[in-house]
């Protein structure tokens, strides 16, 4: 078997582009993939097509020696916008050695360690709105239940879309409320609050201090992490556990964040991170430091087929990200429709709050192509954010 083709598909779901590549051979298997970086899949295009060069012709069983060539065929190694697309093909390549065996993907990786993977829900209202959310989604079963960043508007209401973010106006708020669900919704619950690496280490200490301790029971990026001495400086001014590790692009981001136990649960991204063949060292050097992984999945189908093989293959599982629950759904578009239903006709169905373990060959995912091909690009842009002094900040 040889690979014919890399085919890239960018299709828009929801509010975004998902950008699915597609490795065709000469056996007719194919594989699907998907790119984690999000608003730059331009970049990964080309990307792929450099890549796609020299993997015509190349046997797509020989996954782990393919994904040694993409990273050093070149002086340049590495980096996001690589490792996203080195990450598409390792998915798809995992995915044609499942159906060339006629077995789940999680086979390849040492067969299953659980039936079932459970997930977390994310609550978005703000204020009042968020104790409701919060209940809502405890009343369909969900016990873990992450949260955002609030912002006062000028009436004393709570700002929606907006491009302005001042974080000493969003802490004191925000740990208010998130108080008032501990207290509303008791102790049973597992929450958290993704802040988005949007504040400083004094910000962070800040707000952690203005909760009572038990309050939160994680901390998503609350900082950048391109400096772990960073977060080693915060991990000294509060005991809140982190969960850190979206962004990273390989196993040597991981590394400090690991060795220094830096982070309590890594939220590697399969789309990001370098596919499979990476993820599995991660987790496997996460479990040595009593670490669990809790992966984001912010993309469509494809991320969550794929992460769902990962979570079933590894003992050091938390909780995977999903995004379509009573509470929220990124993949609706403007018409109220599901988009992702119309794109993706075979794909892992939500059982309440788990997933149930995928038992097809490969990674069970199928894309209509022709509908993704009939879509027209749309550049897609994440919001730019502004302090209250016209600065940039974080989105």
């Amino acid at each position: 078997m040889r690979i014919t083709d890399i085919k890239p598909l960018p299709v828009w779901v929801g509010n975004r582009n998902q950008l699915v590549v597609k490795v065709e051979t000469d056996e007719g298997i194919y594989g699907l993939g998907e790119s984690g970086l999000s608003g730059r899949e331009l970049a990964v295009i080309g990307a792929l097509q450099h890549f796609r060069e020299f993997l015509v012709g190349k046997d797509p069983m020989q996954i782990g020696r393919i994904w040694q060539e993409l990273y050093r065929s070149q002086y340049f190694e590495g980096g996001r916008v690589l490792l996203a697309a080195q990450s598409a093909i390792d998915l798809a390549l995992y995915d044609i050695a499942g159906k060339a065996l006629n077995v789940p993907v999680y086979q390849l990786l040492g067969g299953k360690q659980r039936e079932a993977i459970p997930c977390f829900a994310t609550a978005s209202g703000a204020g009042p709105a968020l104790v409701e959310d919060v209940k809502l989604l405890m009343q369909h079963g969900w016990t873990v239940i992450r949260t955002a960043p609030m912002m006062p508007d000028a009436a004393g209401g709570f700002v929606g879309d907006s491009d302005l973010f001042d974080p000493r106006a969003s802490i004191p708020l925000t740990a208010h409320w998130l108080t008032k669900v501990r207290e509303e919704c008791g102790s049973e619950i597992v929450l958290g609050i993704d802040y988005h690496h949007r504040l400083s280490i004094a910000e962070t200490a800040s707000f952690c201090q203005r909760m009572p301790a038990g309050t939160l029971d994680f901390l998503e990026e609350p900082i950048r992490d391109e400096t772990p001495e960073a977060y080693a400086a915060l991990r000294k001014l509060t005991p809140v556990p982190f969960a850190v590790g979206e962004e990273f692009a390989s196993k040597w981001q991981f590394l400090p964040y690991i060795e220094q136990h830096l982070t309590d649960f890594a939220r590697v991204d399969i789309c990001n991170v370098g596919g499979f063949t990476e993820a599995m060292k991660v987790a496997g050097w996460a479990e040595a430091h009593y670490i669990d992984l809790m992966p984001h999945n912010p993309l469509g189908p494809v991320c969550t087929a794929a992460t769902l093989h990962l979570a079933a293959a590894v003992p050091n599982f938390a909780w995977l990200e999903v995004r379509v629950t009573p509470t929220e759904n990124l993949y609706y578009g403007a018409a109220g429709v599901n988009e992702a239903d119309l794109l993706f006709p075979v794909q892992p169905r939500l059982d309440g709050t788990v997933f149930p373990v995928p038992t097809a060959p490969g990674l069970g995912v199928e894309i209509d192509e022709e509908r993704a091909r009939s879509q027209e690009w749309r550049f897609w842009e994440a919001p730019h954010w502004r302090r209250p002094d016209g600065s940039v900040t974080n989105w």
